[in-house]
């Protein structure tokens, strides 16, 4: 007995010398249900609805689409190696707008690392080299100084870096440098707030740096930046449990998840975030395809680095398309979307179904009131380009506000307003 209790306090101690991050299971069907939003977008295939991060998340959770999911990665290759291999018969200007970004291409490359597939081959290798020409472009555009940004963000930049580690293609040290850098000195701050999904991602690239030595020169560097950002994570944490906002929590347990450090404080914390979550996918708060393929493999304690060495023979359950129920209720809302900054400011109450995205706010605005919008689609869904003949500058945005001043954390197709609310459309730097 004595011996028994001698391992117990060993083990104790042991436990509180490394404290680390665990997700508890949660209800099979609340997951279920998150699988089955992606169904959906698996039937849309054309390329500007093509999204490697649906891929990625299904095959790193519990669930599985089965023929589908073969089918949709066929059709992945088919068009991305088209467009980026410059194999289309009609090489028109659309085909080259058409061209994936660089944090599609990166999707990409990882979607093949979730099939357990390393790119290779003269085919693989332009796509290797068409990603590494993307960094260093955006390298260059950073600067040597460092007083420049990023073409895209240091959120591409990361994920750049995260999918050519999985595949175990090095980078020069000037490349990941830049990130190093920009980490360490908040150059990822988003209009004086931390973006803990982008320290998020250059802490998943760092990890995955560190676990494959394919940098040993910056090793040193690599440590500190890991702690750094695991600190700046937990240190973003909220009273409700989100580590910055509901959105971004999926991306920062990813990184945790992958962390360990003295005391509890980190136990505590992805704890108190599960709960938060759990809460939040009761609510129904999930909808963007993106967050849910970030969130899905935490449900099932993964993450980015497991592509590393992915385990393509667990068993995963086959998701069944969800049984729509249709709407009873006409109930119609009525929600004020203005424009005070635009070439002509823009004010009119605007009547929908309870239930309505803003984008179809928006598009009955454009209907029966004269507004004028565009869009562009993106991995997240459609973002504003242009409003009331306004574009968007280089490095500006078009904001969504709820009036006065909180800037809502959906897109406008995933945000559902409320009768009485005011929708306040901002162009900021």
């Amino acid at each position: 007995m004595r011996h028994l209790g001698a391992l117990l306090f060993l083990l104790g101690g042991l436990g509180a010398l490394a404290d680390v991050c665990e997700v508890p299971e949660v209800d099979s069907k609340l997951v279920e249900r998150l699988g089955q939003r992606l169904l959906p977008w698996m039937n849309w295939l054309s390329l500007e609805h093509l999204n490697p991060s649906i891929y990625v998340g299904l095959r790193l959770s519990s669930l599985q689409a089965g023929a589908r999911e073969a089918f949709y990665l066929h059709i992945l290759k088919l068009n991305y190696q088209q467009r980026l291999l410059g194999l289309a018969v009609d090489d028109d200007s659309s085909n080259n707008q058409a061209k994936p970004s660089m944090g599609q291409l990166a999707l990409y490359l990882m979607a093949l690392r979730a099939n357990c597939e390393f790119v290779g081959g003269r085919k693989g290798d332009r796509l290797v080299s068409q990603l590494k020409r993307f960094l260093e472009d955006e390298k260059r555009a950073i600067g040597s100084n460092h007083k420049g940004h990023p073409r895209t963000s240091y959120y591409q930049y990361g994920l750049g870096i995260l999918a050519l580690c999985v595949h175990q293609k090095r980078l020069h040290d000037s490349v990941v440098g830049k990130l190093l850098y920009a980490v360490k000195h908040d150059q990822h701050l988003q209009q004086d707030r931390l973006s803990v999904d982008t320290v998020a991602m250059a802490g998943l690239a760092f990890i995955c740096l560190e676990q494959s030595n394919l940098n040993p020169n910056q090793r040193h560097r690599i440590t500190q930046a890991i702690s750094t950002v695991r600190q700046k994570i937990l240190k973003a944490q909220t009273s409700e449990g989100h580590f910055g906002n509901v959105y971004s929590t999926p991306l920062a347990l990813q990184l945790l998840m992958n962390s360990s450090m003295p005391g509890e404080k980190l136990g505590r914390a992805c704890l108190k975030a599960r709960a938060a979550l759990l809460a939040s996918m009761q609510d129904g708060a999930f909808k963007n395809v993106l967050i849910i393929s970030q969130l899905l493999p935490v449900l099932n304690g993964k993450s980015y680095v497991d592509l590393i060495s992915p385990d393509c023979e667990a068993p995963r359950v086959l998701l069944q398309p969800a049984v729509e129920t249709p709407s009873q209720t006409q109930e119609l809302i009525s929600v004020m979307l203005k424009v005070p900054h635009a070439l002509q400011p823009y004010r009119h109450r605007i009547s929908v179904p309870a239930g309505s995205s803003l984008e179809d706010v928006l598009k009955k605005a454009q209907e029966l009131t004269g507004f004028t919008y565009e869009t562009r689609n993106s991995l997240s869904g459609p973002f504003l380009t242009s409003v009331m003949g306004k574009e968007a500058g280089e490095r500006e945005f078009w904001q969504l506000l709820q009036a006065p001043n909180t800037p809502l954390l959906e897109g406008i197709a995933d945000y559902t307003p409320k009768d009485g609310q005011t929708i306040e459309l901002r162009l900021v730097s």
